[in-house]
């Protein structure tokens, strides 16, 4: 006879996000390396889109700094309502990118006197982006089922992280997409 071993809460809620993130970042990695269907691309209007989503990255910013705040002077519930509304954001950011990189006829890229530095910020804007990803969902889902200790070993890690590919989202997008 065997008997199952025991479970941490939120165990199954920390495997979805596992899976949830490989999917993510597999769509993510497809849209911006793999060819397009013929007539996709340009096939929507997708011009403003930068900008919308470095409004959401702005958003999502305000909420991860008002998060940050009311847990430091101990307001719980207003920090679980911040960081729960800083992942909202999030999701709606990631399906704006989405439908961004799929309909639009290709990535714009910055080519000023700055590029280098531009490349830079971009790749470390792209690596953070892609470990931020699983590490947010699994601080909110430490958070959510009551594992403190944990959900504060990485709650500090990853809103630095988080913090960063905000503002690098915001400066990319203004050295990418000029007014």
């Amino acid at each position: 006879m065997t008997t199952a071993a025991p479970t941490q809460p939120g165990a199954a809620l920390r495997a979805k996000v596992g899976w949830i993130s490989g999917a993510v970042f597999a769509l993510v990695a497809l849209l911006l390396f793999a060819p397009r269907p013929p007539g996709v691309a340009g096939a929507l209007e997708v011009s403003a889109l930068p900008w919308v989503n470095a409004g959401l990255n702005t958003i999502g910013l305000g909420w991860l700094l008002t998060g940050f705040a009311a847990v430091k002077t101990g307001r719980i519930a207003v920090h679980r309502f911040c960081m729960t509304a800083a992942m909202v954001t999030g999701a709606v950011f990631l399906l704006s990118y989405v439908t961004y990189h799929l309909f639009s006829p290709g990535p714009a890229h910055y080519t000023g006197a700055w590029r280098g530095t531009y490349l830079f910020v971009l790749l470390t804007h792209v690596v953070l982006a892609a470990v931020i990803l699983p590490a947010s969902m699994n601080t909110w889902i430490r958070g959510y089922t009551g594992d403190r200790v944990a959900h504060r070993r990485l709650a500090r890690p990853t809103l630095a992280a988080w913090i960063y590919v905000s503002v690098t989202g915001i400066v990319v997008t203004f050295m990418a997409h000029p007014l």
